[in-house]
């Protein structure tokens, strides 16, 4: 029992400053020369939580004897099950040697006077005791409730829960959690501003009032962030039917000041039950199922299920292995050969990342990358990469095989991260001889300040600049105007159909006439045959990649082909048939 409040009679009669008192335990009440038999009375009532009074001597702090009553009562609120005890001390200054009595109704009226003064000081403290009770309930109110929406707040649902926990164990008494998050919350506060964002927040808050019953938990966690904890009952359709309920109301535009914005809003839900080996974890659960409901398109609910666990234990044990990769640098670099389309001679090797798994063997980015995003460590793996890259070209360079430059991907964060121009720098890489891949997808046709520094810095620095996967439905011309990317590289959708169907092949040709329109290099993706070759270079594509000319491969098998092939991996023979069709384009064109 710790002191967490005291009035200046305290002080007065104890001795002890409210600085000196506050956060000492209860055990500063209690003197030297006070009876073990009272002691150990006051101890015992206590523990059973009972209203008492006792009266004795007691000691102030400098030790004085005086003769005191000192009264407990026992406060609780329901709503949070926090418990406190008020404790009353009176100083009874007419008794300091007489023997410990009770006072008699006799004895009082022999000396009105003094009686008259303890019936005073009695309603005295019971204004305090009321004024304090009331105090305590409102601290107990700010302590657990969250003063935006008025709901529970993250500490009141984790002692809410773990009460909720305690009685499904003992009395298999099941519920369900219910986590949501606002899909878009960031949007509102951005384009209406931070009070807009507050009135949502309530807005949501009276919404889960509606929807939930006076059995049912409903906390905001913070930020966006709310948590139903609701009674299974005898079905878990009420279950599934309040989480449909919630995605559906958010789905109406939130209106602020004449201005309407969208905000929809993704549910996990969990349910706790009697089987379960670890009901703490359902909270966890239902922040996995909220993921995979994100993860399928925003805007919907989703049930936890044994595969999501499974999952998720994946992906933890994915997160320490990546961890560990770090440490032991097991990402290595892997190359795919870009030929040019008139001499077939390598011009360019696109770097890809790949993980030599100690048990697992070599691993494609797809095992591993979202997840490293995930976690923030794609600038560790990308110092590992240019690392393992220049180490690379040196050893090639120092072999006598030709190898003009190299290209690599490079990720949205890691565009806008300011640090990644001083990571080239000081990797040792050649800029001259590099080309960074923007995927079409990283700037839209909007890019921010950050990225376009870092581009102008790319440029500055001798790097060449591509597109890739150009097609696929992010920009427009207008956005690559704004870029001005030196290489244009096709997504391989386009690339693949050409061969066995016609109809594709006027829509290919016109995109390599908007690179060539614009002063780019065109590059086609997805070259898987002779006859992709030979029609994307009679189209005029300036650059080929696929598996035609070779699948991503180590260092050292690049190094084999390149010795092998001497750099010229395709030979170019024009056939009849070839430039006859290739002349139908041209008219359809």
């Amino acid at each position: 029992m710790v002191l967490q409040w005291c009035n200046k009679a305290f002080t007065k009669i104890t001795g002890y400053s409210a600085a000196e008192a506050i956060g000492q335990r209860g055990t500063i009440l209690i003197g030297p020369d006070l009876e073990q038999g009272v002691h150990l009375y006051i101890i015992e009532k206590l523990m059973n939580w009972e209203n008492f009074s006792t009266k004795a001597m007691n000691n102030r702090k400098n030790g004085e004897l005086y003769r005191q009553r000192m009264s407990w009562s026992h406060l609780s609120d329901p709503a949070t099950g926090n418990h406190w005890w008020l404790c009353s001390i009176i100083d009874l200054e007419d008794e300091h040697t007489a023997p410990s009595r009770p006072v008699s109704r006799e004895h009082a009226s022999s000396d009105p006077e003094s009686y008259s003064r303890v019936i005073e000081r009695v309603h005295r403290l019971e204004k305090e005791n009321t004024r304090l009770h009331a105090l305590a309930k409102s601290v107990a109110k700010d302590a657990n409730e969250d003063a935006l929406t008025g709901l529970s707040n993250r500490r009141h649902f984790e002692v809410e829960l773990r009460t909720w926990i305690e009685n499904l164990k003992t009395h298999g008494t099941e519920f369900a959690v219910l986590y949501i998050d606002l899909d878009r919350f960031k949007s509102v506060n951005d384009t209406l501003g931070h009070d807009a964002g507050d009135r949502l927040l309530v807005s949501v808050a009276d919404m889960l009032r509606e929807l939930t019953g006076e059995s049912d938990l409903v906390a905001r966690l913070g930020g966006d962030e709310f948590v139903i904890l609701k009674p299974l009952g005898t079905s878990a359709l009420n279950i599934s039917s309040l989480a449909d309920e919630i995605v559906q109301r958010m789905q109406a535009p939130f209106s602020c000041d004449g201005k309407s914005t969208a905000c929809s809003a993704s549910v996990g839900v969990a349910i706790a039950n009697a089987n379960m080996e670890d009901p703490e974890q359902v909270v966890a659960d239902s922040d996995e199922a909220l993921y995979h409901a994100k993860s399928q398109g925003k805007g919907r609910w989703s049930f936890f299920t044994k595969e999501m666990h499974a999952n998720s234990i994946a992906t933890k044990q994915l997160a320490s292995d990546l961890l560990l990769a770090c440490e032991r640098q097991e990402f290595i670099p892997y190359f795919q050969p870009l030929i040019d389309a008139q001499s077939g001679r390598i011009s360019c090797a696109e770097m890809l990342i790949r993980w030599a798994h100690p048990t697992k063997g070599i691993l494609p980015p797809a095992a591993f990358l979202e997840t490293a995003a995930n976690m923030g460590i794609l600038k560790r793996i990308d110092k590992i990469i240019f690392a393992s890259l220049h180490q690379a070209m040196s050893h090639l360079d120092e072999t006598g095989v030709i190898l003009p430059r190299v290209a690599v991907n490079v990720s949205a964060a890691r565009l806008a991260d300011p640090t990644f121009i001083h990571d080239i720098k000081s990797s040792g890489v050649d800029a001259a001889r590099l080309t960074v891949e923007i995927l079409e997808s990283v700037y839209l046709d909007r890019i921010g300040d950050v990225v376009r520094w870092t581009i102008d810095e790319l440029e500055e620095l001798g790097v060449t600049i591509a597109l890739d996967d150009f097609g696929t439905g992010h920009a427009s011309v207008r956005g690559l105007l704004e870029i001005k990317p030196a290489v244009l590289k096709i997504d391989r959708h386009f690339i693949q159909p050409l061969v066995g169907d016609p109809t594709t092949r006027p829509l290919v040709k016109s995109i390599i006439g908007i690179g060539k329109g614009l002063n780019m290099s065109v590059v086609a993706e997805g070259v898987e045959s002779e006859e992709h070759a030979w029609l994307l270079s009679e189209m005029g594509c300036d650059y080929l990649q696929g598996f035609y000319f070779g699948k991503p491969m180590s260092e050292h098998d690049l190094q084999d082909r390149l010795i092998e092939t001497g750099g010229v991996f395709w030979h170019r023979r024009p056939k009849s048939s070839d430039r006859n069709a290739l002349h139908g384009i041209g008219r359809a064109v």
